[in-house]
């Protein structure tokens, strides 16, 4: 009989779960030399960025990021997110990024803080951890032309039925600014995520993650990214 696969497990160091301060120091000076990934405002600067994990505005209520944290992102990503921003434009909306990249030391905080009381977030000691530590994923929301919030479903990592991917509350408004940036991302060659409407990952993440790896876990968790159903520009145009 074939033995059962052992988990991939990642030996941190102690301090990283012992001192939340040290943690922040070591992966802000990691941050500065990735030549991976870039700024998302270097290619889109009308795209307003709120980092909620950069602040204590978050379920934590602690702040994870360290100061002066950007919001990065493969480049190849960030020309998705510039097209799904001069698409908004059209229509006088923009976007609004509350997370993009997250370092690997910022999810082991996170799973530390929130991780064993809340199902949806993703333990880093799986091996594969989460999409956003890959650069392929981002948490994005609406905001008009003067980079105002926008009635949406739920605020940013409110976890209720309303925050599903595809909302089916009462409030017409809500449904047409949802509608509508999941036809921008959707147009951009992003993924959904069902049990929350804020998160978005690019189609090609196959191309950029340990595909295995990530297929099992995601397939475990239930947060496999999905196409968007019915995210065309022609949606517009239907009654909410």
């Amino acid at each position: 009989m074939t033995p059962p696969r052992k988990s991939r497990r990642r030996n941190w160091p102690p301090h990283f779960v012992l001192v939340p301060g040290l943690l922040i120091s070591f992966f802000a000076r990691k941050l500065a030399a990735n030549p991976d990934l870039v700024e998302i405002k270097s290619v889109a600067p009308s795209i307003v960025v709120e980092l909620r994990y950069a602040t204590s505005h978050n379920v934590t209520g602690r702040t994870l990021y360290p100061n002066g944290m950007r919001a990065l992102i493969l480049p190849s990503v960030a020309q998705q997110l510039g097209g799904a921003q001069k698409f908004l434009r059209q229509y006088d909306y923009g976007l609004k990024i509350w997370d993009a990249y997250r370092p690997r030391e910022a999810q082991l905080l996170l799973w530390q803080l929130a991780g064993k009381r809340l199902d949806y977030i993703a333990d880093p000691e799986n091996g594969f951890g989460s999409m956003h530590s890959w650069g392929v994923s981002v948490d994005a929301t609406l905001v008009d032309v003067w980079g105002r919030p926008v009635t949406m479903p739920t605020d940013f990592d409110e976890f209720s039925p309303a925050a599903t991917m595809y909302y089916q509350g009462i409030d017409p408004l809500v449904r047409a600014h949802l509608r509508l940036l999941q036809v921008a991302m959707a147009g951009n060659n992003f993924y959904g995520l069902r049990t929350e409407w804020w998160h978005f990952t690019t189609a090609d993440w196959k191309r950029y993650v340990p595909y295995q790896e990530a297929k099992e876990s995601l397939d475990r968790n239930g947060a496999k990214p999905e196409k968007l159903k019915s995210a065309s520009p022609k949606d517009l145009n239907s009654k909410t």
